[in-house]
């Protein structure tokens, strides 16, 4: 994990937060899910006209990964209707990183060491933490979908990561995923609320470009540093997004910080330097 790595992913845990706390406050989640994957495949499709075809081998990781993300967007829908940002966020993104750091062992003959698993350990302790104690409207139902989620985000991540290894460049594998996920997503919002779907792209296509921009600058960043450093790595540096949301929050909603999220900010931060080590 290089500095320039590094520097990079946290760059793209803050992107990744501000796209999840746009959804969240929405009044419609489903649409503006479907709004933001429709401004992620809207700016991606430049992209696939100015590089090259992804390589033949990294097809079928593609079609898989499109496949992969609407569950993981229908998912995201379930567990923001039903629970609160504080709750199903963490358990979503504190959850996948061990996930992936155990399968990737078999799936990715990945081999990390010992202190980058104490990094890995220490940034989703301190996520989880963030979600495990929350209360209030937070219930059982969302607690599952949250952690369906957490499951679907692992495996796109391993598909993913051994994709764009594949591909021969990120950014011909990105553009085409998005593309593809964008499309197949809107399809099914398209069938489920086609009339209110095409009213609220009408009022609020901006924030869809905005989102997408955000989701797409955020992923296209992480698979990139997925060729050049292990992917379970990655993917728990990835997960720093939780306390960025926790920061967004206290700067611009006025919330408490609070002893809680503090413990769990420095947790994070040690895990971040046993990654660099």
């Amino acid at each position: 994990m290089t500095p320039l790595v590094t520097a990079l992913v946290l760059g793209s845990a803050l992107l990744h937060a501000s796209w999840n706390a746009i959804i969240k406050s929405s009044r419609d989640v489903m649409l503006d899910t479907a709004l933001v994957a429709a401004g992620a495949g809207v700016l991606a499709l430049p992209l696939a006209a100015f590089v090259p075809l992804p390589a033949s081998a990294s097809w079928p990781y593609l079609g898989a990964s499109a496949v992969i993300h609407v569950a993981y967007f229908s998912t995201l829908v379930a567990a923001y209707r039903l629970g609160d940002l504080g709750h199903a966020y963490p358990l979503m993104r504190g959850t996948a990183p061990l996930l992936v750091a155990l399968f990737g062992i078999a799936l990715l003959d990945e081999h990390l060491s010992t202190t980058m698993w104490l990094g890995i350990v220490l940034i989703s302790a301190g996520i989880l933490s963030l979600g495990l104690r929350q209360r209030g409207r937070a219930h059982r139902d969302a607690t599952l979908w949250a952690l369906a989620n957490a499951a679907i985000i692992a495996c796109y991540t391993l598909v993913d990561g051994a994709g764009a290894r594949l591909a021969g460049t990120p950014a011909a594998y990105v553009a085409w995923l998005f593309w593809l996920q964008g499309l197949l997503f809107i399809a099914l919002v398209g069938v489920l609320r086609r009339r209110a779907a095409l009213d609220y792209v009408g009022r609020n296509w901006r924030r869809g470009l905005g989102g997408g921009l955000c989701l797409i600058s955020a992923y296209g960043i992480v698979l990139w540093a997925m060729t050049q450093a292990p992917v379970a790595a990655v993917a728990a540096l990835r997960e720093t997004s939780v306390v960025f949301a926790a920061l967004l929050g206290t700067i611009f909603l006025k919330e408490r910080f609070g002893r809680q999220r503090l413990i769990a900010a420095c947790a994070v931060a040690l895990g971040i330097i046993a990654l660099r080590y």
